[in-house]
């Protein structure tokens, strides 16, 4: 059993963003909503929280909106064979463990197994110039600039790496044998780096045209830019787009626009509504993907093309895509500002 399970209990009224704070901070990657005695009234997954928000639920709103009120549960003496076949046959990764209602431990996949290891590849986009970062990349490619002590690129591939992925291949343009010299084949942050190098700019859609093709041709891949600092759940991803048979998945950020002014609706001269400084919600591009190898296989070698425009051509043939709403942390380090953020936060997030 878990001994920590008593860290994720909160109570119906608590928030959505209550409840996010103890699926992150937690391992147990749940949140176990009680009543009075420790009475079970509903479970809430990092899925459950995703659901509501694309369905236009904030933050605030009150976690009882979004929990599952009918979770799968066990007796407290259940044989750990018999919790294992049945998370398995459930397709969950944790079970509330009940006595006479109440509940009174939480058992998990991840502590009945060894941690998972996924062999989906992982394409790192590296080959940026970096120009709004200038002078710090005049001698160096942006994701090779220190954050925390070390290079974004390896903080990067380390969180992979601690979510069970191994595959690496890494897309260089500018500087690349900075790169190469330093991470080599990758052996020792435990993983494997295969390299390839575009030798004018393709766009992030278009160095998928350069991977090898002893890719894993039945395996979906992971992009992600490689000047991105996130806790985005990696291993929830991929279970998304498995889950829905996505041919592609784009993670999404919520971002908020508020305007300066008074809104005025009107039918011709007459005002039929004010709403004063209304704040205007958006989902906005993350710049990390999950793709088929359909999606990989139909770009050309050397085809210039960003990834929006390629997802926009599968669009159009009718394939599956989706999008994952992620509400982790998440800074795409594009301006100084951004560098400097970066720099304040990395000792918060436990990626240092």
């Amino acid at each position: 059993m878990s001994q920590s399970w008593k860290n994720v209990l909160i109570s119906p009224d608590s928030t959505i963003i209550q409840a996010l704070k103890i699926i992150d901070t937690e391992a147990l990657r749940v949140a176990i909503v009680v009543g009075d005695d420790q009475r079970l009234i509903g479970v809430v997954t990092d899925g459950d929280i995703r659901r509501g928000i694309l369905n236009g639920l904030t933050l605030d709103t009150e976690v009882s909106k979004v929990m599952n009120t009918s979770p799968v549960t066990a007796c407290a003496n259940t044989a750990k064979k018999e919790l294992i076949k049945l998370m398995e046959e459930k397709d969950i990764l944790s079970i509330p463990l009940i006595e006479n209602g109440c509940i009174v431990g939480l058992e998990t996949l991840n502590h009945l197994f060894e941690k998972p290891v996924y062999q989906n590849p992982v394409f790192i986009m590296a080959g940026g110039f970096g120009t709004r970062l200038k002078p710090l990349t005049d001698n160096c490619p942006k994701p090779m600039l220190k954050v925390g002590g070390k290079p974004i690129l390896e903080t990067l591939i380390r969180s992979f790496i601690s979510a069970g992925f191994v595959n690496f291949y890494i897309s260089t343009h500018y500087m690349p044998e900075l790169i190469k010299n330093y991470f080599g084949d990758g052996s020792q942050l435990g993983g494997s780096i295969t390299y390839v190098h575009e030798s004018s700019p393709l766009g992030t859609g278009g160095a998928l045209g350069l991977l090898p093709s002893s890719l894993p041709q039945s395996l979906p891949l992971i992009m992600i830019n490689g000047d991105v600092l996130t806790k985005v759940d990696f291993q929830r991803l991929l279970v998304f787009h498995n889950e829905n048979q996505a041919d592609a998945t784009m993670c999404v950020r919520e971002y908020d626009y508020q305007i300066p002014y008074g809104v005025i609706n009107g039918e011709g001269s007459k005002i039929k509504s004010m709403v004063e400084k209304p704040i205007q919600r958006f989902f906005v591009n993350a710049g990390i993907y999950v793709v088929s190898p359909k999606v990989v296989q139909s770009v050309p070698e050397n085809h210039k093309i960003d990834m929006p425009t390629l997802l926009e051509q599968h669009m159009r043939d009718n394939d599956n895509i989706l999008m994952f709403p992620i509400h982790e942390y998440w800074l795409d380090i594009g301006r100084m500002d951004d560098f400097n953020r970066a720099q304040a936060d990395i000792h918060t997030l436990g990626l240092d």
